[in-house]
């Protein structure tokens, strides 16, 4: 009977930790959409973020390697690796940390669009993504 006991104690504990967790991805995207706000002064559109998610840079948007949909897996256009679904809806690990979001804002603003985003892009994006 304790090994049951155990075993009951360990999934409750998963289970509060995956809650936690999740808790804690939505906080850091609520963070930094704080900061981006406070840098910017006004708030963000999710629709504005999503129109900028599926608009034609010379022939590159984001759902050029993310696909139209969100809760699907991408594939990098020019390595082919899988890139996992943007939402995290169906993935909890997306957006859930300020580095690599950062980091992948970077790279993929100036890939697609041929600059850096601006934080009012990044505000909008990130809050659209938010979403789903």
């Amino acid at each position: 009977m304790s090994n049951k006991f155990n075993l009951a104690v360990s999934l409750i504990g998963v289970v509060a930790g995956l809650s936690t967790a999740c808790a804690s991805a939505s906080e850091i995207r609520a963070a930094i959409l704080k900061e981006y706000e406070a840098i910017v002064g006004q708030a963000f559109s999710a629709d504005s973020g999503k129109q900028f998610w599926y608009q034609d840079n010379n022939g590159r948007s984001c759902t050029t390697c993310h696909t139209e949909s969100l809760l699907a897996k991408g594939r990098h256009e020019r390595t082919g690796k899988i890139i996992e679904p943007m939402a995290p809806s169906v993935n909890p690990k997306r957006l859930t940390k300020r580095k690599k979001i950062n980091k992948w804002f970077l790279r993929n603003c100036k890939w697609t669009i041929g600059r850096e985003c601006t934080i009012q892009e990044k505000g909008d994006i990130l809050l659209w993504l938010s979403e789903q």
